[in-house]
């Protein structure tokens, strides 16, 4: 498994772990702390498509996981 679909794996749970958290532990009247942690992956996902900085990536390196070559090969 390479870094790539490490880190679309991590931020696919996270998003899921929270939009449940939120749903589950927040009342329908109120705004829920969980949506921002969704908002915080979700930007983070944004920015690391146009600056190709995302953390996950750099320590998953660091740890010795394979790098993807060309078109995820």
């Amino acid at each position: 498994m390479t870094t790539e679909r490490i880190v679309r794996i991590v931020a696919g749970f996270f998003i899921l772990l929270s939009l449940l958290l939120g749903a589950e532990w927040s009342p329908l009247y109120q705004s829920s702390d969980w949506l921002f942690f969704t908002a915080f992956v979700g930007l983070n996902l944004f920015q690391s498509g146009f600056t190709r900085l995302c953390p996950l990536d750099r320590v998953l390196v660091k740890l010795g996981v394979p790098v993807a070559g060309g078109c995820g090969r």
